[in-house]
This record gives structure tokens, sequence and C-alpha cells, in this order.
């Protein structure tokens, strides 16, 4: 759901951002990121850390996250 929330990076679809999300964070290989994972690997990666803050209208992915 937040994927969906994604704004205004339209050169890569949701699931090419979801598999560069996990092959690069998703720590124990499990298909699954819990938050801490999500965050370390985010800020221990520039390119995502720009990704996301360029990508993102952030409200609403946490909207979408409270409201899931």
């Amino acid at each position: 759901q937040a994927i969906q929330a994604i704004n205004g990076y339209s050169s890569m679809s949701a699931e090419e951002f979801t598999n560069i999300i996990f092959q690069k964070i998703d720590v124990n290989n499990d298909g699954e990121l819990t938050l801490e994972e999500f965050m370390n690997g985010v800020e221990s990666d520039d390119y995502l850390m720009e990704l996301i803050t360029q990508s993102f209208d952030l409200s609403n992915v946490l909207k979408v996250i409270q409201n899931g």
C-alpha cells in the first residue's frame, strides 16, 4: 500500500522500486521488511535516501500506513 502512495517518480514502476528496496535492505532475505530494516537500510544507502526524499510525499505514505 505504501508503494502505491509514491508520487512524482514516473521513470520507475512500483514493482521496480520495490525490487530495488528488497535487494538493498532485506537484510535477512525473508521477503519481508520490518520498519527497522527499512529505516536502517534507507539511512545507510545514499541512493535510496535521495530517491525517497525526492519521490515520496511522506504525508501520503504515513496516511496509508496508519490507515492500513
